[in-house]
């Protein structure tokens, strides 16, 4: 048997089109809670690292692409699905991140971390997971 190998940017790349500030947020409001915190965190370093200007060209349309799988409802592994649905959107998140590690600046995690406080309320840094 095959094993299928680790999203690349350019698979993330081919969502970029699926992507909009409003359709992140909305889907944010309403699977953050399902999602957790430490996905949430990664989709918010992300955002903010997309919307950086000082963030080169060459990672918006990964991440733009890996944001855009996130918001599509009806993906690999549908997320209505219970304790199995983020998986996918997980591996699309964390790949991207990767991809775009340099470009993923203090200043951006402490905005993540600003906005995830204003969600969640306290929590522990620890749960953020390596990119904390």
């Amino acid at each position: 048997m095959e094993r299928k190998k680790s999203l690349t940017a350019a698979d993330l790349q081919k969502f970029d089109k699926d992507y909009s500030e409003k359709s992140l947020f909305k889907k944010l409001g309403k699977f953050a809670k399902r999602a957790g915190r430490k996905t949430v965190y990664y989709v918010l370093v992300l955002y903010f690292t997309l919307t950086d200007p000082k963030t080169p060209a060459k990672y918006k349309a990964t991440i733009a692409g890996a944001l855009g799988y996130f918001i599509l409802p009806l993906d690999f592994l549908p997320d209505f699905i219970p304790g199995a649905g983020m998986v996918d959107d997980w591996g699309a998140v964390v790949a991207a991140v990767a991809y775009v590690a340099t470009a993923i600046t203090p200043d951006i995690k402490a905005r993540a971390k600003a906005k995830l406080s204003e969600w969640f309320g306290s929590y522990e840094v620890s749960d953020l997971g390596d990119l904390a």
